[in-house]
């Protein structure tokens, strides 16, 4: 069979060409009758199924000061080791060995004197912004919202609304159309402030129901489109340097998109790496800096694929790189709606860490927050938790290979956990274990809580595993976590599997006949149901009840899509390799 060339997270990859073909000779507007049949459901049990759903309280606290955690007040934390040149020293959790870290400049000199400005706290997810909308990847700190409101769902079906072309781009050896992994389209329902500032045709700056779409995508362009109809907005940003991660948009409701460039070969130019901040206003970048950075340890790849958190109150953007390097912002964001102007002046803390796997070095994930720790894996096989005042590394976990899913966070009464799984990487045939390990971890102390071993087939270059950030259930599916791992049965196939959030205990696990990298979302309906939905790399959007696995419809989105749809109400949003985004309604 003929291939072409793709880019898994973190490497250069061949991808058979299978994955990319139109199904079946399905074209266009995707229809139904043309998707991948329901793979089989292999139940399990469902001991702690809830029988009533229960509303969940949270803490409103926004301020930092109120929410950060004294770093000895951690369970994880030991007293650490002072080093020369700038290095901390401590020791692994549940392994030999230690990690050590240290705050770098510019020039990658050590900062031995480093003082943190404006304390920096994460509150409860649900208050990470009052916008509505899905302005970050997985829409919160917890990664845990895809999907914002609930829909009104009769018949359990999807249709295609609009469609947007987007193009193609080659490089790096590489094929790049539409969108890819993690790809997640940013959905904001702008403040009236915001939306009267922005420069919008009356029918949108008018429409308090106005919900817009902004989608950067592996052309460099990144799209500006109404979520109800596909229109575009304003002109499309062509910045000529591609993404392939996901962007943010402020919480504070400012015009400002930060978004980490993915391509730096575009059809054989060359763009230097960048993480770029652009001013919705003027449409255009007005800020960032290099991934090229002279204090990064890794020198040969400078890609942001990580999904910044904002913090609000701080004034405070997290980011880390995949080029090695951990970095804090403080913005100086100012926004004047009534002069219709918009400014950012980000000043960069660097931090650096080593630990005994550490060798190619850079984090492609997505951090994840509780209050001021902040959480995330990396492509050498390490876990690692740092306080997002000090920069310093609380806890590090060993957790086998690499692991480019962005984790998810839940609090509960019992305690913070994170649930977390690797690929199948660094592990050879014969060399290991061949599984993806699905973990939940205690956040605060770094211990393993239980683990579920997923056979895994290595097909390098190109990962099998746990590319898709777990989904958290909700409501009716509040002890689930559902994981979509890549490349189990075959080389083509893969399975979404639920397990029971206590025990790590088997609810239920589906077959898919085409492997996925696409994050699972819940769609909760106005009565309370919820329904699951997750793309595939044969380009099949699936529809499946959660309580079971099985499939209530399916559509063909043409080609491979592993980039992740985001959800608000009832319409779907989400891009392909058929060079499309598509804006889909759920009904």
């Amino acid at each position: 069979m003929s291939t072409i060339q793709a880019r898994t997270p973190g490497r250069t990859l061949t991808r058979r060409r299978g994955t990319a073909l139109l199904l079946g000779g399905c074209l266009v507007l995707g229809l139904a009758a043309c998707a991948i049949p329901d793979g089989p459901v292999t139940p399990g049990t469902r001991p702690n199924q809830p029988t009533a759903v229960v509303t969940p309280t949270f803490n409103p606290e926004t301020d930092p000061a109120r929410l950060a955690l004294p770093l000895a007040s951690v369970p994880a934390y030991r007293p650490a080791t002072p080093n020369a040149d700038g290095w901390t020293t401590n020791a692994m959790t549940d392994a030999p060995g230690d990690f050590t870290w240290r705050v770098v400049d510019a020039a990658g000199k050590p900062v031995t004197d480093y003082k943190p400005g404006d304390t920096v706290a994460f509150g409860d997810p649900q208050t990470y912004t009052k916008v509505p909308g899905v302005l970050v990847f997985r829409g919160n700190n917890a990664r845990s919202a895809p999907a914002y409101g609930t829909a009104e769902v009769k018949d359990a079906r999807l249709q295609v609304v609009w469609t947007q072309d987007t193009g193609e781009v080659r490089g790096d050896g590489s094929y790049w159309p539409g969108a890819g992994w993690t790809g997640q389209p940013l959905l904001v329902n702008w403040p009236e402030a915001t939306r009267k500032a922005m420069g919008y045709a009356e029918e949108f700056a008018n429409d308090p129901n106005f919900t817009e779409v902004i989608y950067p995508t592996f052309t460099g362009v990144i799209y500006r489109l109404d979520l109800a109809t596909g229109k575009q907005t304003r002109a499309p940003i062509a910045t000529g340097c591609g993404y392939k991660g996901t962007g943010s948009i402020d919480p504070r409701g400012y015009p400002l998109l930060y978004t980490g460039q993915g391509l730096n070969d575009m059809d054989g130019v060359n763009c230097p790496w960048q993480y770029r901040i652009f001013d919705l206003i003027q449409n255009k970048q007005v800020a960032g800096w290099s991934g090229s950075d002279p204090a990064a340890p890794r020198k040969d790849w400078g890609a942001f694929d990580s999904s910044a958190l904002v913090n609000a109150a701080s004034d405070t953007l997290l980011e880390p790189g995949e080029n090695g390097i951990v970095y804090k912002a403080k913005l100086n964001a100012k926004f004047d709606p009534a002069a219709k102007t918009v400014s950012v002046d980000p000043q960069l803390t660097r931090m650096e860490y080593r630990t005994p796997s550490s060798a190619k070095f850079g984090i492609e994930s997505s951090a994840v927050a509780y209050r001021n720790l902040m959480f995330a894996s990396d492509n050498d096989g390490n876990l690692i938790c740092w306080d997002a005042n000090t920069m310093a590394v609380v806890w590090v976990r060993d957790i086998g290979d690499d692991s480019d899913a962005s984790m998810v966070l839940e609090e509960t009464p019992d305690g913070v956990f994170l649930y977390h799984g690797n690929t199948l990487d660094k592990r050879m045939p014969g060399s290991a274990e061949q599984v993806t390990n699905l973990r939940k971890i205690n956040a605060l102390t770094g211990q393993l809580v239980w683990e579920y071993k997923v056979p895994t087939l290595n097909d390098q270059p190109n990962n099998g595993g746990l590319l898709g950030s777990p989904l958290l259930g909700t409501g009716e599916i509040s002890d689930l976590v559902i994981f979509n791992v890549s490349k189990t049965t075959s080389l083509k196939e893969g399975d979404l599997v639920a397990l029971d959030r206590t025990t790590g205990k088997l609810a239920w696990k589906r077959h898919l006949k085409r492997y996925s990298w696409s994050s699972p979302v819940q769609i909760t309906s106005t009565t309370g149901k919820a329904y699951g939905l997750v793309t595939d790399s044969g380009g099949t959007m699936h529809l499946f009840d959660p309580n079971t696995g099985v499939d209530l419809s399916t559509l063909s989105l043409g080609k491979n899509t592993e980039a992740s749809p985001a959800v608000y109400g009832n319409m779907i949003v989400v891009a392909s390799y058929a060079r499309r985004i598509w804006g889909i309604k759920i009904s």
